[in-house]
C-alpha cells in the first residue's frame, strides 16, 4: 500500500531539510503506474503554454540531426513558441563564458537550447574587467602558474585540476582570439600581458579594462550565428529533472519558468553554467541575476556541494555613499594594483607593508582583510587606491572604463586617489565536479562559477575564473556527447516519463506577487543579505555563523512553503534559492575549524593541517530498491502534488531527505 510521506523540516539544530514538492522535481519517477498515469491525463499533449525540451528517444524524422553512430537526435526548432513541445539534444543553463563556450562546441554534435535568466549578455562574464590568464610569455611557465594558483588557494586546491587548467589554458585563450575577441595588443601586434595580485609573472590577457564584455561579445556573436543554437532569454530554470536508470540517478533536463509568458518547460542533456551567488551580500560586484539558482538546484537534485565557505571579497570596489541597495558595486580591477596602484588609509599611510611582504600584490583575501581592518580601526568608510603617479596616457589606455565611471563622481584617476572598499566578488565553492565537468548525477555537467572543480582551493587567483570556464567547457563536450548516446540507447522509458510528468497547474502555476507578499519577500531578502554581510562576511565568528545558519534554515522553509501555496514567481524563487545557498555557506563555514583563504574565523585564527580538506554538504536520498522507487502521484487539478513513497518505518521516512556534513574519515 503506497502512502504519502514527507520528510521533516530542517530545524536550526537538526540535519534534515524539507524540499517542498512544489520545488522538487529531481525525483525518481516510477514506471509501474503507467496505465493509471495515462488514465489521469499525464499522457495528453502538454498545455500550449508549456514548452518541453528533451532528446528524441525513438525513430528518425524529417530534418533531424544525427549523433555519431547514426542515432537520430532532435530536430532544430526555429521558433521558441511554435509548438508546445521543443526537442533539443543539449540544454545549457547560463550564457556566460562557460555556457557559451560549451554550447558552441556541442552544437557540432546536435541542437542546443540556451536558457538564460535575463538578456543573454547579462551575467558576471561581461562585468569581468581584469582579464583571462594564460602562460604566453617565454619567461613564464605552466609550473609557475600552477605554483601561484596553489599558493593563492592556501594549498587546498586539487593539484590535478590546477595542472589541467594551467596546461590547457593557453590553447583555449588563443581560441578566443581566433573567434574574434579583440584583446589589447603591443605595438608589434602581440598580446599585451598585464600582472595582477598573486601572479609572479605577466600573464593576464585583457581588453583594456573591459575584458569580460569583449569575450561575451565575441562568444554571443558566434553563438547567435550558429544554426544549431537557440536562445531562450528571460527564462529561469527552477529544478533539475532526475530519474534513475539501473539504480543510478540521471539528469534529463530542467523545469524552466518563462518569466515573460508565464509558461514552463523541461529539458534534457544538461550543462549547468549559471554563475555564482553574489546577491547573497548587499555589497557585491555581481549583477542582479547572480542569486545562486544553479547551486541551489543542483543541491536539491542530490549533487555534492563543496567549499561553499570560501566567498571571495574583492579588495577594491568603488565606494559610493549614495549607491542604491539594488545596485551592484563597481569593480576597480586588480590590474590597477598590478600596474602599480598603491593603497593608503585616511592618514596618508601606505599600510600593506604591515600585513604582507607582497604589499598590494598579495592575494585578494589578505588585501581585503587588511582594508577591512583599516576601515574598522579608523571608522572611515573607505581607503584610497592611488595610480596617479603613473603616466596619464598609460592610465587612460589601460583603464578607460574606470576613468569614465570615476569621472561621473568627480574623480580624475590621473590626479586623484580612488575611494575603495571590499565587496563580495566570487563564489569559490559550488557544485563538485570532476575533470570532465561531470557531477555526481549522471548526465548533469557543470562548469564556471557554479562549480567547485578544485582549481581555486580556498581563494581564487586573479583572472583564473574565466580560464576555468573555458577549459572545463571544452573538457565536458566528449562526455556530454557520450551521455547523449547512452540516453538514446537505454533511457527511452525515463525520457518518456520525464516528458509527461511535469504538472504546473493550480498552486504550482505562475503568479504575480501581491503587494503583501512582495513586501514580505523584499524584507526577508534584505534581512538575509545584511545578516550574511555582518555574520558571514570577511571576518567571522562561530556564534555569528550559527545565528546566520539558523536564519537561513528557517527562511528556506518559509520561502518554500510560500512557493508551494502561492505559486511560481521569480522573486520568490530567488529568495528560496538564496536561503538555500546561505545555508550551504554557513554549514560549510561551521565545518572548518581554522582560518584559510577566504574563510577567516576569529575563534580559529590559525591554519590547521588537520583541516586541510574540502568541506562537503549534500542532500542524501536513501535508495531502497528498484521495486520501491519514489513516484510522482497524479493529482487532481488545483491540488498540490506530492511524493509517493512505499510504506516503511518512520525512521526510514525521516531519513529520506537530509543534509549531511561529510565527516573527516569519509
Amino acid at each position: 500500500m503506497l502512502a504519502l510521506a514527507r520528510p521533516p523540516a530542517l530545524t536550526a539544530r537538526g540535519p534534515v531539510n524539507l524540499i517542498s514538492p512544489t520545488l522538487l522535481r529531481s525525483i525518481r519517477l516510477g514506471t509501474s503506474k503507467r496505465r493509471s498515469a495515462c488514465k489521469n491525463g499525464f499522457s495528453r499533449s502538454p498545455d500550449p503554454a508549456r514548452l518541453s525540451l528533451a532528446c528524441r528517444a525513438h525513430g528518425p524524422s524529417s530534418g533531424s540531426l544525427r549523433l555519431g553512430g547514426g542515432h537520430v537526435l532532435a530536430r532544430r526548432q526555429d521558433s521558441p513558441s511554435s509548438t508546445s513541445l521543443k526537442k533539443y539534444d543539449y540544454l545549457v543553463i547560463g550564457s556566460g563564458i562557460a555556457g557559451l563556450t560549451y554550447a558552441l562546441k556541442v552544437a557540432e554534435h546536435g541542437t542546443v537550447a540556451i536558457i538564460t535568466k535575463e538578456y543573454a549578455h547579462e551575467g558576471c562574464t561581461q562585468y569581468a574587467q581584469g582579464g583571462v590568464c594564460a602562460v604566453l610569455d617565454q619567461n613564464d611557465s605552466v609550473a609557475e602558474h600552477v605554483k601561484d594558483t596553489i599558493v593563492a588557494g592556501a594549498y587546498l586546491n586539487d593539484p590535478k585540476a590546477v595542472e589541467v587548467v594551467c596546461r590547457e589554458g593557453p590553447a583555449r585563450v588563443l581560441e578566443l582570439v581566433a573567434l574574434g575577441a579583440k584583446f589589447t595588443e603591443n605595438a608589434d601586434g602581440s598580446l599585451h600581458l598585464t600582472k595582477e595580485g598573486g601572479h609572479g609573472h605577466r600573464r593576464i590577457v585583457h581588453a583594456s579594462d573591459m575584458t569580460g564584455k569583449e569575450i561575451e561579445r565575441a562568444l554571443l556573436t558566434t553563438a547567435r550565428g550558429n544554426k544549431n543554437i537557440n536562445f531562450f532569454e528571460h527564462h529561469l530554470a527552477t529544478e533539475l529533472v532526475v530519474d534513475d536508470y539501473l539504480g543510478v540517478p540521471h539528469c534529463f533536463g530542467a523545469d524552466v519558468f518563462d518569466q515573460k509568458l508565464g509558461s514552463m518547460f523541461m529539458g534534457l542533456s544538461t550543462m549547468l553554467a549559471s554563475g555564482g551567488a553574489g546577491q547573497l551580500y548587499p555589497n557585491t560586484t555581481n549583477p542582479h541575476v547572480a542569486t545562486g539558482d544553479g547551486i541551489a538546484m543542483a543541491y536539491r537534485a542530490g549533487t555534492q556541494v563543496s567549499n561553499m565557505e570560501f566567498i571571495q571579497f574583492h579588495p577594491t570596489s568603488l565606494y559610493q555613499a549614495d549607491r542604491k541597495p539594488t545596485e551592484s558595486s563597481f569593480l576597480i580591477t586588480e590590474a590597477v594594483r598590478g600596474e602599480g596602484g598603491r593603497l593608503y588609509n585616511s592618514r596618508g599611510e601606505r599600510f600593506m607593508s604591515n600585513y604582507d611582504v607582497r604589499l598590494e600584490l598579495a592575494p585578494r583575501d589578505i588585501v581585503a582583510r587588511s582594508i577591512h581592518e583599516q576601515i574598522k580601526e579608523s571608522g572611515d568608510p573607505h581607503v584610497l587606491l592611488d595610480i596617479s603617479h603613473k603616466p596619464k596616457d598609460d592610465i587612460l589606455h589601460h583603464f578607460p572604463n574606470i576613468a569614465i565611471k570615476c569621472q561621473t563622481l568627480g574623480i580624475d584617476i590621473t590626479q586623484d586617489p580612488i575611494p575603495v572598499v571590499p565587496a563580495q566578488h566570487y563564489t569559490c565553492g559550488g557544485v563538485q565536479t570532476g575533470l570532465r565537468g561531470e557531477t555526481s548525477v549522471q548526465g548533469l555537467f557543470a562548469c564556471g562559477e557554479v562549480t567547485c572543480t578544485g582549481l581555486h582551493g580556498a581563494n581564487r587567483l586573479a583572472s583564473n575564473s574565466l580560464l576555468e570556464g573555458l577549459v572545463f567547457a571544452e573538457r565536458a563536450v566528449s562526455p556530454s556527447v557520450a551521455h547523449a548516446e547512452h540516453a538514446l540507447r537505454n533511457c527511452g522509458r525515463q525520457l518518456h516519463y520525464a516528458s509527461i510528468s511535469a504538472d504546473f497547474s493550480g498552486a504550482r502555476g505562475p503568479r504575480a506577487l501581491t503587494q503583501p507578499v512582495a513586501a514580505w519577500v523584499d524584507a526577508k531578502r534584505k534581512l538575509l543579505r545584511q545578516t550574511m554581510w555582518e555574520k558571514c562576511g570577511i571576518v567571522r565568528r562561530t556564534s555569528e555563523l550559527t545565528a546566520a545558519l539558523d536564519l537561513a534554515s528557517v527562511l528556506e522553509v518559509e520561502s518554500q512553503a510560500v512557493l508551494k501555496n502561492f505559486g511560481m514567481n521569480t522573486e520568490l524563487l530567488e529568495l528560496a534559492n538564496l536561503s538555500t545557498v546561505a545555508k550551504l555557506v554557513t554549514s560549510c563555514a561551521l565545518q572548518r575549524r581554522e582560518s584559510r583563504g577566504g574563510h577567516y574565523n576569529l575563534d580559529y585564527p590559525a591554519l590547521s593541517e588537520r583541516e586541510c580538506r574540502p568541506s562537503m554538504v549534500s542532500l542524501v536520498r536513501e535508495l531502497f530498491s528498484t521495486q520501491t522507487s519514489i513516484r510522482r502521484r497524479p493529482t487532481p487539478s488545483g491540488a498540490a502534488p506530492g511524493l509517493l513513497i512505499p510504506s516503511m518505518k518512520k525512521s526510514s521516512r525521516d531519513s529520506l531527505v537530509r543534509m549531511r556534513s561529510i565527516p573527516e574519515d569519509e
